[in-house]
């Protein structure tokens, strides 16, 4: 009998009213903003009024060097997740949004997998509730702002040749990546080359996930380094004075967004910076908000051990006061088969011989984790 694919399973989802799902995490409905009936934003004002509850105990999904297609640490959150509740434990997960470029890749959506996964999956994976738009947009006004500054006037005295900030698209577009801007005569500035990186990879994405509030939230872009000077001083965006209209853009993004499992448990879904140029995770928002409402957190940390959950110790961990109680490594055997030597392409073959050979990788993982305090259990 052929096994269904995430898509079918999560289209058979039986989903409940997010106002149900919020009320069992003691949201009422008014401090739910919808967007349809399976998905809504929380609001600051709650957020604010839960911060004297105690905190539950925090658990840190990764894995060890994963294969391109990914290891199943997204599903492992989510299951571990559901387990909690199914035992009687009052738990939440806390994931980070998919980008779009990943999603119409080769790796694919962000949700999970098989019957672990977070629903709507579907629209998680694509628009979801416009956050990601909401970045794009904030920080293209900022590269516009930018080269308005200059065509202006350059009151700060920016090198053209010296603009670090460039532009962003949610989408894989390696034609982007290098270009020449403001070509086509006087009035449309001062050519000079520029390139696009994808929105995940923006430092306002980082920003927006590591910020606790709209407050620092604009301390933080105002500090942004945007271009230095010819005597190489450096330019921030608080110079060019877009900040404020940066985080008016960024204020519902920076709201948790509230969905469930297949299981009908919650889940904050929100943010997403890649973990190999920024720290991997989803926000400090959703994090530390989730940490009031359940006693069991389980997160997620981008790619291997050695970034992800690295970065999860060192900047997340340290930014917002957090420790988790216990981390889970994801190990596959197809992963452990690659870091044996294996070909991609072999990957499906039977190896035990690779898979010995790959444990060494697993077993550096364990000796990093551990050096940060913490148990570490292991899932194959």
């Amino acid at each position: 009998m052929a096994h269904k694919t995430d898509i079918e399973i999560a289209r058979e989802a039986s989903k409940k009213p997010i106002m149900e799902i919020g009320e069992g995490l003691g949201i009422p409905s008014a401090h739910l903003l919808p967007y349809g009936h399976d998905k809504a934003k929380v609001s600051q004002e709650f957020i604010n009024s839960v911060q004297g509850n105690a905190n539950g105990k925090l658990v840190l999904v990764t894995a060890i060097n994963p294969t391109p297609a990914g290891e199943g640490k997204t599903t492992t959150t989510v299951g571990l997740g559901d387990g909690l509740n199914a035992i009687g434990k009052k738990a939440m997960i806390c994931i980070r949004e998919a980008s779009l470029g990943p999603n119409f890749g080769m790796k694919g959506g962000a949700a999970g997998g098989g019957h672990a996964q977070v629903v709507p999956m579907e629209e998680m994976n694509l628009h979801f509730t416009g956050d990601f738009h909401a970045i794009t947009s904030a920080h293209s006004l900022l590269s516009a702002m930018i080269d308005n500054h200059i065509y202006w006037g350059n009151e700060q005295e920016i090198d053209v040749r010296r603009v670090v900030w460039r532009r962003v698209v949610d989408m894989n577009d390696r034609a982007l990546r290098q270009i020449t801007a403001s070509l086509g005569g006087v009035a449309n500035g001062f050519p000079r080359e520029a390139g696009f990186d994808i929105t995940v990879a923006s430092e306002v994405m980082a920003i927006l996930c590591l910020a606790k509030n709209l407050k620092d939230l604009e301390e933080r872009l105002g500090a942004m380094i945007v271009a230095y000077r010819r005597d190489r001083t450096p330019v921030y965006c608080r110079d060019i004075k877009a900040e404020g209209a940066m985080t008016v853009l960024l204020k519902d993004a920076m709201q948790p967004n509230l969905v469930q499992t297949l299981e009908n448990n919650p889940a904050f879904v929100h943010g997403g910076p890649f973990a190999n140029i920024a720290h991997g995770c989803n926000s400090v928002m959703a994090t530390t908000t989730a940490l009031k409402l359940a006693d069991f957190v389980v997160t997620e940390a981008g790619f291997g051990a050695d970034l992800g959950a690295e970065k999860f110790m060192n900047i997340k961990c340290r930014k917002a006061g957090l420790a988790p109680s216990v981390v889970v490594c994801v190990a596959t055997v197809r992963a452990m088969k690659m870091n044996g030597g294996v070909a991609k392409a072999d990957l499906g073959a039977e190896n035990v011989e690779a898979v010995k050979a790959g444990c060494p990788n697993l077993g550096r993982h364990i000796e990093n984790l551990k050096s940060f305090g913490v148990p570490v259990v292991v899932a194959i």
